[in-house]
């Protein structure tokens, strides 16, 4: 683990070291229970306390140190907090790498000797690839995904619901992601796939289409030509 990445222990850890520097510090809310707080934890721990190495990054345990979530008026995890002289100059909400990435190379990159503008463009750089990297990674994480709005049990919106009653009526397998829980993959999948609505049905990582067309392909035949066997429930 990185030297400046400090898992937070005791009260005593982090008003020690606010109230000595002058330096930017970067304040990381999560809760073991929150699975949305996965992504902002790799990309603090595997990339911003590596790049920004003189910095010091506090991982807290929001719950467990209630008294400081409620200092910093912490009321959802992810939230990343930035201070200065005991000051906040950066608050982040939810899984917003792109702001993340951007709040923290604008605060942080005088104090790590980086190019304030270098450090834009390899941020920007570095989010593309990681994105589109979740995102392969998503629509093959089952032989069938369904991207909805809302989760299978209770999807949240009429379309959704449509698509996953299709689904299950047919004895398909599949798995899904609630686009409603992420942001960037809500707003990135529609770039990556080149479409640009919800729900959005994959089988084996290639996009077969929305709701009206997967609705066609199903009273044709065509879609259950295209399930993988083991992706039909006997």
């Amino acid at each position: 683990m990185a030297k400046n990445l400090i898992e937070l222990t005791q009260d005593s850890e982090l008003k020690s070291v606010l109230e000595t520097t002058n330096e930017v510090c970067v304040l990381y809310f999560w809760a073991p229970w929150a699975a949305q707080c996965t992504q902002v934890d790799e990309f603090i721990r595997k990339d911003l306390a590596v790049k920004y190495s003189k910095t010091k990054f506090f991982i807290i345990e929001a719950e467990k140190f209630d008294h400081i979530s409620e200092g910093y008026e912490i009321t959802a995890v992810p939230t990343v907090i930035i201070t200065q002289k005991e000051k906040i100059v950066g608050r982040i909400e939810g899984v917003n790498i792109a702001k993340l990435a951007k709040d923290v190379n604008a605060l942080c990159a005088a104090a790590n000797g980086i190019s304030a503008q270098a450090g834009d463009a390899a941020v920007k750089t570095e989010i593309e690839q990681d994105l589109n990297t979740r995102l392969k990674g998503l629509v093959e994480r089952a032989p069938v995904m369904v991207f909805i709005k809302g989760t299978a049990v209770q999807p949240r919106c009429g379309f959704s619901k449509k698509i996953v009653g299709m689904l299950n009526e047919h004895n398909i397998k599949y798995g899904y992601f609630d686009i409603l829980t992420d942001e960037e993959v809500r707003q990135g999948l529609k770039e990556y796939s080149d479409w640009p609505t919800y729900p959005q049905l994959y089988i084996q990582g290639e996009l077969v289409g929305g709701l009206d067309i997967v609705q066609e392909m199903i009273e044709s035949g065509e879609l259950m030509d295209m399930i993988p066997k083991e992706s039909v429930a006997a």
